[in-house]
């Protein structure tokens, strides 16, 4: 039998044991991914019940999970930790949804990933940001992590800028913003 347990959160409503899967079900607001969030807390427990969803669960699970899964280790990059190996194979797989793609460059933002993570992640981040079938935030988010490898290995900077200039011409406003951004900040790298 499974003990109820109540978590404090925030804005001092309480949750009760939740079954995970069912209640990634119910709907995909942003108010269920901050449900979703402050019941992982900090739990190593938690959040690998989460990501087991995300990884291996039906495609509609894994897209409602993964912007939970984004936000947990926003707020506990060290959740994260044990599990590149994984979340790094998965962005491997073809198709992948553009939710799993977008969550998982987005997260891998706030952790310090492994050094022997960094080629594979570049070569995908390359792949994602120079395609042009990939949605904006999914060429953006790749972007992102590319600048902060780019502080690592700072050979790269020219193929960012390469890979910037072939897109920009054909983006949103939201994606030629992001990028000019980007261009500045590589200058001082």
């Amino acid at each position: 039998m499974r003990m109820k347990v109540r978590l404090l959160i925030p804005d001092k409503t309480f949750l009760k044991a939740m079954n995970l899967r069912e209640e990634i079900l119910k709907e995909h607001s942003k108010a269920k991914c901050n449900e979703i969030v402050a019941w992982v807390n900090n739990s190593q427990k938690r959040f690998d019940e989460l990501l087991f969803l995300f990884l291996k669960d039906e495609d509609k699970i894994k897209q409602r999970a993964a912007w939970p899964l984004s936000y947990c280790v926003e707020a506990h990059p060290e959740l994260a930790n044990k599990h590149f190996d994984k979340l790094i194979k998965n962005l491997e797989k073809t198709p992948l949804h553009d939710a799993v793609k977008r969550n998982t460059i987005r997260l891998l933002r706030y952790t310090n990933i492994p050094e022997k993570y960094h080629g594979p992640l570049m070569n995908i981040c390359f792949e994602y940001a120079a395609s042009p079938k990939e949605p904006i935030a999914v060429k953006v988010f790749s972007l992102n992590l590319l600048e902060k490898l780019a502080k690592i290995y700072p050979e790269i900077i020219p193929e960012i800028k390469w890979v910037i200039d072939d897109q920009i011409e054909n983006q949103s406003a939201g994606f030629k913003s992001c990028a000019k951004h980007m261009l500045k900040n590589l200058k001082t790298i």
